[in-house]
């Protein structure tokens, strides 16, 4: 059994929001990366690295669950998943821009393969990471406004890329970790 359609097609609308929208992030990643507030918290502020390891360890297993669940034609489970997905996202974005307005910026120590192993990642990651949002959104758009069969052209390019900086973020600050201070 298919979905009913949840959203109102209006493609000119959807497509300023989803442009606005991923425009603003990008932005604002960019500006506040280069920002560091001067703030004694108490406590580590590197937890919030950890918990973005963490939540993008959970978008990635809420990723792959979501895609069972639509294989196994489990509509309302897929959407629930997707959903919680992109929910997770917003709450690692919260905790990425307070981690790098908090701690500043972390240089990797690694030599030789790891130096290597950590920058491929790193840039993948970051590259993809940037570019990938507004895919996300069209993606969810184009299910929540019932064009399945869009939403299924497209989600076979943005799930693989959305999956991949889900796992890699958690790669990465596990290689970064050991050089915080």
């Amino acid at each position: 059994m298919m979905l009913q359609n949840h959203w109102v097609k209006n493609d000119k609308k959807a497509y300023l929001l989803i442009g606005l929208f991923s425009t603003v992030v990008f932005v604002a990643v960019v500006i506040l990366g280069r920002v560091k507030w001067e703030v004694n918290l108490g406590f580590n502020v590197h937890v919030f690295a950890l918990l973005n390891a963490i939540i993008n360890t959970c978008i990635a297993i809420v990723l792959l669950a979501a895609l069972w669940a639509v294989k196994s034609k489990k509509f309302q489970l897929h959407k629930a998943l997707m959903l919680t997905a992109l929910v997770m996202s917003i709450l690692f974005l919260v905790s990425y821009i307070l981690h790098h307005l908090l701690s500043g910026e972390t240089r990797f120590g690694g030599t030789g393969a790891m130096r290597v192993v950590y920058y491929s990642l790193l840039v993948s990651h970051i590259i993809l990471a940037a570019l990938i949002l507004p895919f996300i959104l069209y993606t969810a758009y184009r299910g929540l406004t019932g064009e399945y069969d869009r939403h299924k052209k497209i989600a076979r390019y943005t799930w693989p890329l959305w999956f991949y900086v889900a796992v890699t973020g958690p790669l990465v600050y596990f290689l970064i970790s050991p050089y915080y201070q």
